[in-house]
């Protein structure tokens, strides 16, 4: 939605069926579909490519909080082949992964507060054939509300993340992120806020503007 917002015509790609998608999207693996662009010469269509691999592999919660208590099982970490496919399709790209130990370049990291959001889901993205100024990270204004280590806490943002502690609804997350295309929970929690996909969009076309001038 933020590249759509940012002027972009957004074809989207997941493994899951997602009828709530707003816009032109196929169904199937993800990397699969990408080769087929880039085997067919289709992938000349398209001017910058987003890709948001698995994130449980190498995410906070995986790493820290469920390995310490024996959580979870394995996950497949599918960064690599995603940058691998992504150099190889020769367009402008952006790989996204929330904090933890993903191997991406850090060249943006997105914060909610940055926006005036209720949540502050901060993500990084690894920006390939293209650059452009590293955001200040903006002082957060409070904690995030909800149970963490036994401890209750009140704070001006909501946990957009699994059930119950405090955690928030799904009206709650739709609202902290401005979200209205879906109430799915689990797309709600695997979603980031559109707001940050319309800063990396704009300023991708600035870039590009630049480059072009």
């Amino acid at each position: 939605m933020g590249y759509h917002r940012a002027g972009f015509a957004v074809d989207g790609c997941d493994i899951a069926d997602r009828p709530r998608y707003p816009f032109a999207y196929h169904r199937g693996d993800a990397l699969d579909y990408l080769a087929g662009l880039i085997a067919s010469g289709e992938i000349e269509r398209y001017t910058l490519v987003h890709a948001s691999p698995p994130c449980q592999a190498g995410c906070a919660v995986t790493v820290g909080t469920n390995a310490s208590r024996g959580w979870g099982g394995t996950h497949v970490d599918l960064v690599a082949p995603t940058r691998e496919l992504l150099d190889t399709s020769g367009l402008p790209y952006v790989i996204e992964q929330p904090n933890g130990r993903a191997a991406i370049r850090k060249d943006l990291t997105l914060c909610g507060e940055m926006f005036g959001l209720g949540v502050l889901r901060h993500r990084n993205f690894e920006l390939g054939r293209w650059a452009t100024t590293k955001p200040a990270h903006s002082r957060h204004r409070g904690y995030v509300r909800g149970h963490r280590h036994g401890i209750r806490r009140e704070g001006p943002y909501v946990a957009a993340y699994g059930k119950g502690g405090g955690k928030a609804t799904v009206p709650e997350m739709q609202d902290a992120m401005d979200i209205t295309w879906t109430d799915v929970h689990e797309e709600l929690t695997e979603a980031i806020p559109p707001a940050y996909t319309r800063w990396i969009g704009t300023a991708f076309m600035t870039a590009r503007q630049e480059v072009l001038a």
